[in-house]
């Protein structure tokens, strides 16, 4: 398990028809503040402050087909030359990060192929580097 601490971060929340909103920096727009949208935020914060990840090459909650169905993954991060390298599925904290959330990603990953998943409820975050069918659990995030 990596142990992740969220940098601080002055959220702009505002309430609008009885919903607290966020404003989302990397995709310029306000969203409702779900628990798992609460996680997404500071997990991307946490990546670009603390890993230094570009946020220029940071994708939020695209489309993919996984055979007829389509999904949507949480993030994904590419590599210098745009090819995807990183994905992450988040949860909300209360939820939590098991054999089920684990298969989700391992879905995603054979529609939108990287060489590391992550899964994370904000407590509890696991990192796997997948390289020619071998997985090796990480102790701490990749460099970029």
């Amino acid at each position: 398990m990596i142990k992740i601490v969220f940098p601080d971060h002055k959220f702009k929340i505002k309430e609008e028809g009885g919903k607290e909103l966020i404003w989302d920096e990397f995709r310029k727009k306000w969203l409702v503040i779900t628990p798992e949208e609460w996680v997404r935020q500071n997990i991307l914060q946490y990546m670009v402050q603390v890993k230094k990840y570009p946020s220029a090459l940071i994708a939020l909650e695209r489309e993919l087909l996984i055979g007829e169905v389509k999904k949507r993954f949480d993030i994904v991060v590419y590599n210098n030359q745009h090819q995807p390298w990183l994905m992450v599925e988040c949860k909300a904290m209360h939820v939590a990060v098991n054999e089920r959330v684990l298969q989700q990603i391992i879905q995603y990953n054979m529609a939108l192929p990287v060489t590391y998943m992550m899964v994370t409820n904000g407590n509890n975050t696991f990192c796997c580097k997948n390289e020619k069918g071998k997985v090796a659990w990480l102790e701490e995030l990749p460099e970029f």
